[in-house]
């Protein structure tokens, strides 16, 4: 087997998959969203609709800083805003909007598109496999760093 082509095609499936991402937002009419905010906005879907900056961050698996920059181009788009916490005024929460609400349903769409694109042909077993070697792969690189 010729190794050199593992990571030419993970790179390649990942400009792959960011321009069908891309595609599916424009065809539902999400136009300002790009496939980075999906990450902010998964997160908070997932939870009680608000986080900390640093509770996105660990949960999308980026710095603080990305997570700043996606957040608030969020809040100029108008789908998240800041709150203070009432209890304690250092802690910011990020919040969805009624109009994040109001995308969750055509969000949700595209994701399972996406799960369901790079799924299909799977059998569980590869899939367990093959998130198995991805972890593996990424912790390689993690290390070395």
């Amino acid at each position: 087997m010729n190794d050199k082509y593992i990571i030419y095609f993970v790179s390649r499936t990942k400009a792959n998959m960011i321009k069908f991402i891309e595609n599916k937002l424009k065809q539902n009419n999400l136009n300002d969203l790009i496939p980075t905010h999906g990450n902010v906005l998964t997160a908070l879907y997932e939870s009680n609709k608000k986080l900390t900056m640093k509770e996105i961050a660990s949960k999308i698996g980026k710095d603080k800083s990305t997570v700043t920059a996606l957040v608030n181009r969020l809040i100029d788009l108008g789908y998240v805003e800041k709150e203070k916490c009432s209890c304690d005024k250092r802690v910011t929460y990020i919040n969805l909007t009624q109009k994040a609400m109001d995308i969750e349903d055509k969000f949700n769409y595209i994701s399972s598109q996406v799960k369901e694109t790079a799924y299909s042909n799977f059998t569980e077993d590869e899939k367990k496999e093959f998130l198995r070697l991805l972890r593996k792969l990424s912790t390689n690189f993690k290390d070395a760093t």
